[in-house]
C-alpha cells in the first residue's frame, strides 16, 4: 500500500515482519477478558421500559454507545491513522457510517439475526485488518494491496450488526420502535463525530512531532493486539456457549 510505504519507509521490511509476527503470537496466547461492549446496567433497564417515542434519551444512548465503544474507536483510529487530508477522512468515515447504519436498522427493524459471538469476532478482526494494512502487511506477506474503501464499508456492516445483535436481546416495545431506533442511530453518528474530532486533533498534533513515524509500527501493533484479543475472547465465548 503506497500510503504506508511513504510514511514508514524508514522501517525495514524484515523488522516489520518480525514485529508483526511477534505481536500476533503474543496476542493469541495472552487472551484476557476482552469482550466487545454492549448495552447493560441502567441503559438496558431503560431500553426495556420505553413505551413510545423517546427521541432525546435514545440519541443520548446512541452517542454514549459510540463514545465508549472501544472496538469501534480502535477500528476508526486505524482507518484515519494515515489519512492526512480531511476529504479522505470524510470519505472513509462516511463509508463506515453507511455500513454501520444499514445493518443496525436492518437487524433491529428487519429482524435479521446472527450469532453475536461470531459477529463480534469479525469486528475484532476488522481492527486487526486495518492495523495490518497500515503497516503494509498485505504487500509484505502476501504481495497484494486490498481496496481499503471496500473493506471499511464491509466491516462497517459488521460493526452495525454487532450492535443490532445486542439490542435484539431486549424486549423492545413496538410502540415508537422505528422512531427510537432511528434516534439511536443518529446518536451513534453524533457520538462518532465527537470521538473522531478528538482523535483527529490528537493525531494532527502527534504527526507534527518528530517521533510519530518511529512509533507508527508500535501503535498499529498495539491496535492489532487489541483486535486479536477481541477475536480470541469472542471465539472462546462461542465455543463455551455452543
Amino acid at each position: 500500500m503506497s500510503r504506508a510505504i511513504r510514511v514508514i519507509s524508514d522501517i525495514s521490511a524484515a523488522r516489520r515482519r518480525t514485529g508483526l509476527l511477534t505481536i500476533a503470537l503474543v496476542a493469541l496466547v495472552l487472551v484476557p477478558d476482552a469482550g466487545a461492549h454492549g448495552v447493560s446496567g441502567k441503559d438496558a433497564v431503560f431500553l426495556q421500559s420505553v413505551r413510545g417515542p423517546a427521541i432525546g434519551p435514545m440519541m443520548y444512548l446512541g452517542a454514549k454507545h459510540m463514545v465508549t465503544g472501544y472496538d469501534h474507536l480502535a477500528f476508526l483510529l486505524g482507518v484515519i491513522f494515515f489519512l492526512y487530508r480531511l476529504t479522505d477522512v470524510i470519505r472513509y468515515v462516511s463509508l463506515f457510517t453507511i455500513g454501520h447504519s444499514v445493518t443496525l436498522l436492518a437487524g433491529v427493524l428487519g429482524g435479521v439475526r446472527a450469532n453475536s459471538y461470531i459477529v463480534d469476532a469479525i469486528i475484532g478482526l476488522s481492527v486487526v485488518y486495518k492495523a495490518f494494512d497500515n503497516v503494509d502487511g498485505f504487500r509484505l506477506f502476501f504481495g497484494v494491496e486490498p481496496d481499503t474503501r471496500i473493506a471499511v464499508l464491509v466491516f462497517g456492516f459488521f460493526h452495525g450488526f454487532g450492535l443490532a445483535t445486542k439490542l435484539q436481546d431486549f424486549a423492545l416495545s413496538p410502540n415508537g420502535l422505528v422512531v427510537n431506533i432511528l434516534s439511536f442511530n443518529v446518536g451513534v453518528e453524533i457520538g462518532q463525530a465527537i470521538a473522531l474530532t478528538v482523535v483527529l486533533a490528537v493525531l494532527t498534533y502527534w504527526r507534527s512531532r518528530p517521533g510519530f513515524l518511529r512509533h507508527a509500527l508500535l501503535t498499529n501493533g498495539v491496535l492489532m493486539a487489541i483486535g486479536f484479543l477481541l477475536v480470541g475472547y469472542q471465539l472462546s465465548g462461542y465455543v463455551l456457549n455452543a
